[in-house]
């Protein structure tokens, strides 16, 4: 499965049980990476894409479990250490920037290589860096 994530400078993802941030621009990148393909995400996420009418999307708590092998899953508020050996890809989303964190990536990027990594310019941050890393 490709996983998506958003980071900041310290691989932050949650703070007190709320995103670090969001960025419109970067849910249409998204939606365009993923077009034709099935995208996952839990409830929580859901609300945020549902409210710029994306409807393109599988909705489970348990998606992580549920995802195939060409399914990308887009993750904010779960570990995916534990799903570390599904996982095929990683599209990683920098901020650029370090914001309070409570809630890390933790799984480690080594042994994962980088085959693409731009830079766009979002509606919320003045640069997002889409990397994407592979096995």
């Amino acid at each position: 499965m490709h996983v998506i994530l958003c980071i900041d400078d310290e691989n932050g993802m949650m703070f007190f049980g709320r995103r670090q941030s969001q960025d419109r621009a970067l849910r249409q990148r998204i939606m365009t990476l993923t077009k034709g393909k099935t995208l996952w995400m839990n409830g929580y996420s859901a609300k945020l894409f549902l409210s710029d009418g994306y409807e393109d999307i599988r909705v489970s708590e348990d998606f992580l479990s549920q995802a195939g092998i060409d399914d990308y899953c887009y993750v904010e508020n779960i570990d995916i250490t534990p799903y570390a050996s599904n996982i095929d890809t990683l599209v990683l989303y920098h901020w650029n920037r370090l914001y309070p964190s409570d809630m890390k990536l933790t799984m480690p990027l080594t042994g994962w290589t980088v085959v693409s990594e731009k830079e766009f310019v979002g509606t919320a941050h003045e640069k997002i860096t889409e990397e994407i890393r592979r096995k």
